[in-house]
This record gives C-alpha cells, structure tokens and sequence, in this order.
C-alpha cells in the first residue's frame, strides 16, 4: 500500500497497528513459552510483551520490502503506535465527538468469543450453509452442527393451545422477551394480544404482530430475542420491548438462564435445552435448513451478537460526499467496476462501531465522570479530551464543579484499528500541525493496495480525511488483484501456502519450511496441516529465483483482474528470462569489441536497411505500448511487450539476423568482428543493436532493477553521451516522442508477412529433416508480396535458413521487379503461407520419407477431424436462423482455409510416395 505525490513515491508501505492480529499472536507465544494467559499479566506488562514482540517482527516487512527493491523514502516510515501518530488518533477522536459524530450508545455488535473482543461488520465472514453441516468451532474439541431448523411450541396463557415456533438457534430462547407473527397470517388472528408462558422462566411473552416477520418461513412465528439477534434487536426498538443477554463475553451461559445452563458453553447448551423442551413435550422435531454462518475472518469462531454499550461513528453523512466525491469525479476507482460496488456499500452502510475490548492498540480517550462531594449522582456520563488533564478541565466546565472535585476514569477499550489506519494520509504528515509536509504533499495523488481493503480502509480513509481536512486523501485509486497460491486458495499459515518473498528470492529447502512452520504460533493441528501442504506443493523447497524474476512475474498478472493464482514455476521462467537477457548483453559486446566510439547517438542514428528500419520501429511501438498501458495502469501490458520485443524481435530476429554480418566465431566459440561485410553496415548495426539493447534495460528498470542495473552499467563506456548518469534508475524513462524518427509503419506491417515466410521455410525444412543443410525454396505469391519478399532481400535467408529465395508471380510479374519467372520444379513439397502465397521446397534423394509421411499422416488426421466437427455444425438444422451472418462467413472462410490446407497436405503425401518409390 503506497503514497505517491506528483513527484514519486514519498512514504514507506503503510504498517497499521494490526490490534487483533498483532495481540492474538503474541497472546498464543505467551501461552506456547510461559503457560500464562493475557488475564494472568497487567495490562502494562502484557504491553510490554507485544512491544518486545513488534521490535523482533515488525521490521520483516521492511526487509522484505528493501529485498524486492522498493525505492522508497525510509525516512518517512510511519507506524500507528509511534508517539506522533497517536497524537493525531486522539485529536482525531476528540474534534469527532466535539462535533457529534462520536457517540456512546448500547447497541447489538458482532463479539467474536475467541478474540475477546467487537468486530467490525467487514470483519464478518459468511459462510453458506446448504443443510446439516458439523463445523469446527474455535474452543470445542468436536464440531457443531449447523443448517437445521428445530421447532418448539410455547404455551398460550389462558387458552387451550400453544404457538410453535422455529429458530436455528434454540439456546437463546432463555432470552426470549416476545412472540412475533405478522398481522396479516390468518393462522394467528386469534393470539394477537395474548401472552405465551416461558416454560424454563416463567416469564409471560407478549405475542406482537409486525410486517418484519417472513410467514413462509418456518412456522410464520418467531421468538424474539432482541440481545442476540439483529432483526429482533430492531423488533425491539419498535415495540420497547426489554432486551436480556443469556450468553456472556466468554461464550458461556450467563447465571440469569439458571443453576442449571450457568457457565455451559453456548453450543453445549444447545442439546440441554432441546433435551429440556423434548422433557416437557414442547419439542416439535427439527428439519434441514440452508443459512448462512457469521465468520470472524481474524478467529474463524461464529459471531455472537451481544448487547454492550460502545463507541459509535456516525456515518451516513459521510458516506454520502464519499459517494458524491466519485459521482463528480473527483475521486476515480480503478478498476471503474469497483464504483457500483462502492456506492452500494456507502448507501447501506451503518453506524461504525469503533471499540475493541483489547489491551493493545489506542485506548479510548474517553473518560466516565464522578463527582466528589456532590449530591449530583451521574449515571453513565462520560467526557473525552486530549490528556486526562484536559479532559478534567472540560468536565469542570460541563459541571459547574473544581477539578480536583472530578474522579475521572479511562475508557478501558481501545479504537478499531481501522480508525487509526484512516487518518494515516495526513496524521503520517504531522496533521493536526499544519507541517510542511502536509501542506506540500496532502492531498496525495493515488493510493495504490489490494481490493479487499475497498471497505476497511478505503472507504474510511476518504470519510475521516474528508471530515478532518475538508478535502479527500487522494485523486485515484488503483485496485490490484489479490495474490492467492496456485490453487487459487487465500494464503493462510495454518494451510501451509503462505509464500516468503525471501524464500523465492534466495531459494529455500523443504526442511527449512517446515522448521518455519514449528517455530510459529500455530497449534499442533495446524502445524500438521501446514506441514503435509508444504510437502506436497514444495517436494524439493523453493529454487532460488532471484529479485528481478519474482518482481517481474507479480507484475505480469493482470493486476485489475481477478485474483492471481501465484506459481512458482512461473517465476522460475522469468528467472530463464533473465539469463537470456545476459546472453544477450555478451553478444552485444562482443559485437561492440573495444571500440568505444563504434556507437553513434541515438538521436543521429538513422536506420537505412529495411531490417534496421523494423526492428527500430517495433522498439518504437513497444514504448508507446508501453506508455499507454502505464497510463490505464495496466502493468502486465507493458511487461507483456516487453517480454515479447526482448525474445521475439530482438532475440529471435534481429540478432539472428546480423550475427553473419557482425560476427564470427573462432574454434574456441570467441566472438570476433567479421571484416568480410562492410564497415558501414556493421558500424549502423552495431549502433541499433546497442541502442535496442540499452533502451530495452530502461524500459524493464522498474520491473527488474537488479539485473538491468547491472547489463547496463556495462554499456557505459560505449555511450556517446557525455552527460550520462551514473546509474540507470537515475535516468528518464524512455519516451515515444525521442523515438519518433524510429517509427516505420510499412515495415512493421510488411514483416509480418516475412514472419510467416519464415516460419512456414522452417516448418519445411523441418519436415524434410534438413537440421544443416540450406536447401533453396521458391515463393509463389502475388506481385505485391515479391515486392516485400525483394525489400527485406537477404534478411529472409538468413532467418529462414535457406540458401536463395526465388519468387514466382503466376499472374505475371510487375516490370518493376526483378524476379524469376521460372516456376518451382515439380514434386515439391509445399508449404501454405496465404491463400496468395506458397513455399516450395523440391523434394530431393536421401531424405527420410518416413518420418516426412508419418508427420503429414498425423497432421491429415487431425484436420479431418477438425473438418468434420465444422461440418457438423454448418449442417445443422438452425444454422442459418440462428448464426449472425459475420459469423457464417467467417466459419466458411476457416472451412476453405482447412480444405486447402488438407488437399496440399494429400498433395506432399503423394509426392514422397514417388519419391519412395524412385529410390
């Protein structure tokens, strides 16, 4: 997650205080390494604990980030929990509750009983149930079943007869207050405004009527139990109806549902109190029924609703200039899917639970008051401020009362992590200080991170920023994929498929892995888990890959897309690449000798050949890809093009190419310049070569620092430029404007056809087994393709490997050109460039006919069967109805393509029988 301003990047990666994450993990060390739990320390000493553990850990990240070559300014790393930034997390809290947008409320929250704590909404995970399901449960050694509808009658006070109702949760109905039916289900017109009897209780249930209730599901009447359910909670509110918690902090049944439930664990319970019901015969049996599961994503226990009272942030203002600010366009969300998702969000979005029942973290500084020597007896009042001395001089004033008559005592909770995260891109700038930094560099330019962050953060970054400083935080924000492993599962520690960017970087054995594993904080159960995947996935440990291969492999991913399924075995193909990029350089200075004045500028360098004059002009076309992908912030576009200029137009033609103009090669494999050719056609080589190759380094430096430093540190004492940087990060990034003067459409369209040219003489050779030998070949084609074969002349020799092209114009050939008019000799083998364009390679003694017949054999086959799927398809009986008419022409297009193909491949089957037969 990075901060760029107009001019770069200015802030190290964002390190939140992680309260949830950061304080389980160094709950579970203390347990592993001492047997003490968190109640068994003070909260100082505990504090204590997770500082020494963040001074031993913290810093990982950063190593990790100055591994893979991030170029960031260390000096303005910044972590929640330094002094500064918890100066502004207290501001923050107090201008919100001076303005009213900080409430203290009792309200019904998500309590995870595993964490101790309140979640956050978007810390809920929801996991779908289709019927009977047992699931692990955090705290229970057997699973617990889910997805089943139990349904358990209530007696009617003073009536005859009893009203049934369903609940997937039958434990809390010691917390039942009502009975609610709709007003309309004439099942229930009789019962509206009696009363049921609590069988366990004794307490009368009023029976309520409200639209709310659903009448199609289950029995159409629901017990209302407003302390642990969200819907009732609101049935609760409007029918004032008493709220009662019989499930505390802990999981456990409170003493309030009697001696006989006390301290049972909430699912334990469960069996009790059906086993209670099926006692009194008030149990009416049970059935299958899809629902969905509230996951804590930090636990992975099941939510708890509990009724407590904390601190709120009003969000629906808000929520609606974050929706306006991207209406307007003031604040762009790339990708642009992502903006329905964000006003969808905004518009439903509820009032924002800010407390957590943790130690670490910022503790709330809100303060309850008491007064001294008073007759005044407050109840519940609280006061906040910035120190706890002016906090009392506020309630001083409030009160009418001396300070030093005023008890006041800190709110023990600590703020949602996410609070203190979404101040981070002005509070990391010294606000509430109008510092030098803030007012140059506030608002930034874009906030670059992952897309799961959209809500946790994103959203609230741009809320509180707006709110506190009265503009948004930044202009854009760029969404990338999340990296998940091959499988495409999220990468967790206890699944043993979280991946160590060290690990790929610098290799790492199976046994060290595994040793990893052990000395984290997962249980014995986990560990296994963890353990056994490892050994599956990792049989041989990770090969070392390198910085660059790892840079450039996240980088090739569609980072705007879905999620990137990471391999392995896809890095270590970039780290191949990365050795073809130093086979490359060598050539390249083996071609360049010790002639430090062989290379011209690049600004004077004016390709002539048409071979220069391509591959010039793709390098152009690869910087405006390039250009344009940056612009739409689509990363694996340019190294894409990168990636295919490098190997498919440098590589595998350009210096294939001039390698017999160049260079040749002594008995030992030494490269040495060729005199034969003549100067000036090396010396325009030998430029557009370098330059190719140095611009090219430029252009991967972002992806791949390391190895491109390195390849282009060497070329500097070739550089005809006195002004030359001392390194290649300090050099600009290369333009399409400086390389307008290498822009050759013609050539770039025209060799395409020699492309395919190249291919087919090569497919032919290959058929004939000639490895060695360069046979000669004619070209039968159109006017207008002999005129491009002529252009690139000796260029197609060489690539084809072929002695001589004579080309053929069976229409008659343009004056213009000089070409053969003597037609291929008969019993050739042919090979389809176009429909207009053919290669003929005559089909001489000693070739092995066998491997040749076997090879068309296999490929006749194939298209047959290709052929007879299409036909199939033209055949059928809607055909013509139902298929656009572009598409039948195009279906008969590839139809025609194929027979032709087919009948030139029966055409060489009958030519090598000949020839069989001959010999």
């Amino acid at each position: 997650m990075l901060w760029f301003d107009g001019e770069g990047c200015r802030a190290a990666e964002f390190c939140g205080s992680l309260d949830v994450t950061m304080q389980t993990v160094v709950e579970r060390r203390l347990l592993r390494e001492k047997a003490k739990r968190r109640q068994d320390l003070t909260r100082e000493e505990f504090l204590q604990e997770v500082w020494k553990w963040k001074n031993e850990k913290g810093e990982e990240i950063y190593h990790q980030l100055k591994r893979l070559g991030a170029s960031l300014d260390w000096s303005r790393a910044c972590f929640t929990m330094d002094p500064g930034f918890s100066k502004a997390v207290t501001a923050a809290f107090v201008r919100l509750c001076d303005s009213g947008l900080i409430y203290r409320s009792e309200g019904l929250i998500n309590w995870s009983c595993a964490l101790q704590s309140a979640i956050s909404d978007i810390e809920v995970d929801s996991k779908e149930v289709s019927g009977q399901t047992m699931v692990s449960v955090p705290g229970y050694e057997n699973k617990v079943e889910f997805g089943t509808m139990l349904t358990f009658a209530y007696p009617v006070e003073g009536h005859n007869s009893e009203l049934a109702v369903s609940t997937t949760r039958p434990e809390t109905m010691l917390g039942d207050v009502a009975i609610a039916v709709h007003p309309d289900d004439p099942r229930y017109q009789v019962f509206h405004g009696k009363q049921c009897r609590h069988p366990f209780t004794n307490r009368l249930l009023p029976i309520i009527t409200d639209t709310l209730v659903d009448m199609e599901l289950g029995t159409g009447a629901v017990k209302v139990t407003p302390a642990h359910d969200h819907t009732d909670f609101l049935l609760s509110q409007r029918h004032s109806l008493p709220r009662l918690s019989v499930i505390g902090e802990n999981g456990a049944m409170t003493p309030s549902c009697g001696k006989w439930l006390e301290g049972v664990k909430r699912f334990d319970a469960r069996q009790l109190v059906v086993d209670a019901l099926v006692e009194r015969k008030l149990f009416r049996g049970q059935k299958c029924h899809p629902m969905t599961l509230p996951i804590c994503s930090r636990s992975g226990d099941i939510i708890e609703p509990l009724l407590k009272k904390q601190w709120f942030v009003h969000c629906d203002g808000m929520a609606k200039k974050a929706i306006r600010a991207v209406e307007d366009r003031q604040l762009e969300i790339i990708p642009h899917h992502y903006t329905k998702m964000w006003k969808n969000w905004l518009s439903n979005t509820s009032d924002w639970c800010i407390s957590r029942q943790l130690w670490w973290g910022h503790q709330i500084p809100a303060y309850r008051v008491e007064l001294l020597n008073s007759t005044t007896k407050l109840e519940d009042q609280w006061i906040w401020g910035q120190s706890e001395d002016e906090a009392r001089q506020r309630a001083a004033v409030k009160y009418g009362m001396k300070p030093e008559d005023i008890t006041l005592t800190q709110d023990p909770d600590v703020l949602d992590t996410w609070f203190s995260s979404g101040l981070f891109p002005f509070a990391m700038l010294g606000w509430p200080e109008q510092t030098s930094d803030l007012k140059r560099f506030y608002p930034n330019s874009i906030l670059e991170t992952g897309n799961d962050l959209i809500f946790f953060w994103v959203a609230r970054m741009v809320m509180l920023g707006t709110e506190l400083t009265g503009q948004l935080p930044f202009k854009q924000v760029l969404f990338h994929s999340l990296v998940r492993d091959k499988y495409g599962r999220k990468m967790s520690k206890s699944l043993g498929n979280v991946i160590d960017p060290l690990d790929v970087i610098h290799g790492v054995s199976l046994q060290r892995l595994q040793e990893k594993v052990k000395e984290g904080n997962l249980d014995p159960r986990e560990q296994l888990v963890a353990m056994e995947a490892q050994r599956k996935d990792f049989p041989k440990g990770i090969p070392q890959c390198g910085t660059d291969a790892l840079r450039f492999a996240l980088c090739s991913y569609k980072m705007q897309g879905q999620d990137i399924s990471l391999s392995i075995s896809q890095v270590l193909s970039y780290r191949h690449f990365c050795n073809k990029m130093w086979q490359t350089l060598r050539f390249t200075l083996g071609v360049l000798g010790e002639n430090t004045k062989a290379v011209g500028s690049l600004e004077e360098t004016i390709p002539e050949s048409s071979m220069e004059r391509w591959i010039c002009s793709r390098l152009y076309s690869t910087v405006v890809q390039c250009e344009q992908a940056f612009e739409a912030y689509e990363l694996h576009a340019v190294t894409s093009a990168l990636h295919s200029f490098w190997l498919h137009s440098l590589c595998d033609v350009y210096m294939e190419y001039v390698k017999p103009i160049m260079v040749k090669q002594d008995e030992e494999g030494v490269v040495q310049t060729d005199t034969k050719h003549s100067g000036n056609a090396q010396q325009v080589a030998s430029t557009v070569l370098y330059h190719c190759v140095s611009l090219s380094l430029a252009l991967l430096s972002p992806f791949m620092p390391f190895i491109t430093e390195e390849l282009w540190q060497r070329l500097q004492p070739f550089r005809s430029d006195t002004l030359a940087q001392s390194s290649l990060c300090l050099q600009s990034y290369p333009r399409s404007s400086t390389l307008a003067h290498w822009h050759f459409p013609e050539e770039e369209k025209d060799f395409l056809l020699i492309q395919e040219v190249i291919r087919v003489a090569r497919s032919l050779r290959a058929q004939c087994g000639l490895t060695k030998e360069k046979p000669v070949m004619w070209a039968v084609c159109s006017p207008s393709q002999a005129q491009v074969l002529l252009h690139f002349g000796s260029a197609v020799w060489t690539l084809s490997r072929i002695s001589s092209l004579q080309i053929y114009c069976p229409d008659g050939a343009d004056t213009r050109l000089s070409v053969n008019s003597t037609p291929p000799p008969t019993g050739s083998l042919i090979g389809v460039v176009d429909h207009t364009c053919q290669l003929h390679l005559h089909v001489q003694s000693g070739m092995n006919t066998d491997k040749q017949m076997l090879q068309l054999s296999q490929r006749r086959d194939k298209l047959v069967t290709k052929l007879d799927e299409l036909f199939g398809r033209l055949q059928s009986s809607n055909y013509l109805t139902k298929v656009p008419a572009h598409v039948r022409q195009q279906m008969d297009s590839k139809v025609s393509a194929l027979e032709q193909e087919l009948k030139t491949i029966e055409d060489q089957m009958k030519l090598l029988q000949e020839a069989q037969t001959t010999e």
